[in-house]
């Protein structure tokens, strides 16, 4: 009876050690880098036209990129391609190595989207088609919507759709901060993100980025649920210190939400500890007004 019990034990302790071997992490991080581009600005108390992020700005960004480690990081406000490739080099120089670049360029020419990775992609989509009504004239998505679909080792696929919707900052005396604009454009993406996920039959995705709102505005709930249909929770995040801010507004001098993640309900189960996490780098606000945000999947 004895040897049979141990017997038990130790089929139980390989299939448990079967299952730890076989569990697959990965890490997905977002980040808006701040103007990695050229632009006018002052550096030094001193006006500076057509001038590339400030040397001692990029090394604080890599810094917290090398503290994240992501598998796959998105990024929002960098310019060309040319300024990917550099910032890709660069942290290959410090041994963090990205072998795949996928970089958007859509009506924005200036901040645009991107993602570095260590995993292949098996499908790239660049949706610079999205376009909608906005009082009675055509608008578009402004930096589009970028889709990637990886396999896991596992055999698992997810997509990831990044996004930069437009910000506060409006001309428009119609429409206040540019509320509409905003939740016009998170509508179509929305409708497209359907279309490439649940009516294909593909439920394992997450949508991320830098949405320019907070987390209960008409542009974020439009990733929430479309009429009855769930379509994903926001990934709620916590720094070192359980804070939960990305982005410093300073004319408002205003801590807030705005870059985050929207898990559907097939990949939710797998984000670890059921929440994500915040880069709390003590100069981060130095080299961008955002912090970088993760989530840990495990399949």
């Amino acid at each position: 009876m004895i040897r049979w019990v141990q017997k038990i034990i130790i089929c139980i302790l390989w299939l448990l050690i079967c299952t730890v071997s076989a569990a697959e992490s990965l890490r997905v991080a977002s980040y808006n880098l701040e103007n990695y581009l050229l632009m006018d600005r002052i550096v030094a108390e001193v006006w500076r036209p057509d001038y590339p992020k400030p040397e001692a700005e990029k090394q604080i960004l890599r810094e917290v990129i090398h503290l994240a480690n992501a598998d796959i990081l998105l990024v929002q406000e960098v310019g060309s391609p040319a300024f990917l490739e550099e910032l890709r080099a660069d942290l290959a120089l410090e041994g963090l190595h990205y072998p795949h670049a996928v970089h958007l360029a859509a009506a924005d020419s200036r901040r645009q989207i991107a993602v570095l990775s260590r995993i292949a992609p098996i499908e790239v989509q660049r949706h610079t088609d999205l376009s909608f009504n906005y009082f009675a004239a055509p608008a578009q998505v402004w930096r589009g919507l970028l889709e990637l679909e990886f396999e896991l080792q596992s055999g698992v696929r997810f997509s990831l759709f990044g996004l930069h919707l437009k910000s506060r900052w409006t001309t428009d005396k119609r429409d206040a901060e540019a509320h509409l604009y905003r939740t016009r454009s998170a509508e179509v993406c929305r409708d497209r993100v359907i279309a490439r996920t649940i009516d294909l039959g593909r439920f394992n995705y997450l949508v991320a980025g830098d949405f320019n709102d907070h987390a209960n505005s008409a542009a974020m709930r439009r990733f929430y649920q479309r009429g009855d249909v769930p379509l994903g929770s926001l990934l709620p995040a916590v720094d070192g210190r359980d804070e939960r801010w990305t982005y410093f507004y300073e004319r408002e001098v205003s801590y807030q939400l705005i870059d985050a993640m929207v898990i559907s309900p097939a990949l939710m189960p797998h984000v670890k500890s059921g929440r994500g996490g915040i880069i709390d780098h003590p100069h981060a606000l130095t080299a961008s007004d955002h912090r970088l945000v993760y989530v840990d999947l495990q399949f």
